[in-house]
């Protein structure tokens, strides 16, 4: 996995995203729905989307509880209280069970963005998601050690190679300014 990937990854969008999903229309979607809805500006893979549901649902129940969905943001060293996954899975609940399934996954992250001063924030918080404490840069340590979070192995060489990539002055770690393009 390349830190391309990362960046691209379904999961890093649900984490930027789910927050700032505002509404979310009523009536319930379908699995063949949700892959027709290729109209979206962020031309998310659905088989990628799939991939990603299918690890949140922890039970494997075919939906997305509100402690799953905290679990994970948990995983990827991110806070998620509680009542703010209860909220996120109210807001993308439209069938009314409580619950999250794939279609409403699906609406969840093909959401609208919010504004630029929450897409600021959000990618801070990401950000703190790949720094280690006390540090103000993306290491490969920093990186090896989120990418183990998400069940990748990779070593710290290769987390080298990644942050090339991105790294715009040679120095050998990813800063804000440089984390925030790569995000674009």
């Amino acid at each position: 996995m390349t830190l391309v990937d990362i960046q691209k990854s379904p999961l890093s969008r649900l984490y930027k995203k789910y927050f700032s999903r505002k509404s979310q229309p009523s009536g319930k979607l379908e699995d063949e729905e949700a892959r027709r809805s290729s109209t979206s500006t962020s031309s998310l893979n659905v088989d990628e989307l799939r991939t990603v549901f299918d690890y949140i649902d922890a039970n494997s129940d075919g939906k997305i509880s509100c402690t799953e969905l905290q679990s994970c943001v948990s995983l990827l060293g991110g806070a998620l209280s509680l009542s703010e996954a209860e909220e996120v899975v109210k807001i993308s609940d439209v069938d009314g069970d409580g619950l999250m399934d794939f279609a409403e996954f699906m609406k969840l992250m093909e959401g609208e963005d919010g504004s630029d001063e929450e897409r600021r924030r959000e990618l801070k918080e990401a950000f703190g998601m790949y720094v280690m404490e006390g540090e103000e840069f993306i290491t490969a340590a920093s990186l090896q050690r989120t990418l183990s979070r998400l069940g990748e192995s990779c070593t710290v060489d290769a987390c080298k190679v990644m942050i090339r990539g991105f790294d715009q002055n040679g120095d050998g770690v990813l800063s804000y300014d440089e984390f925030v393009l790569m995000m674009r």
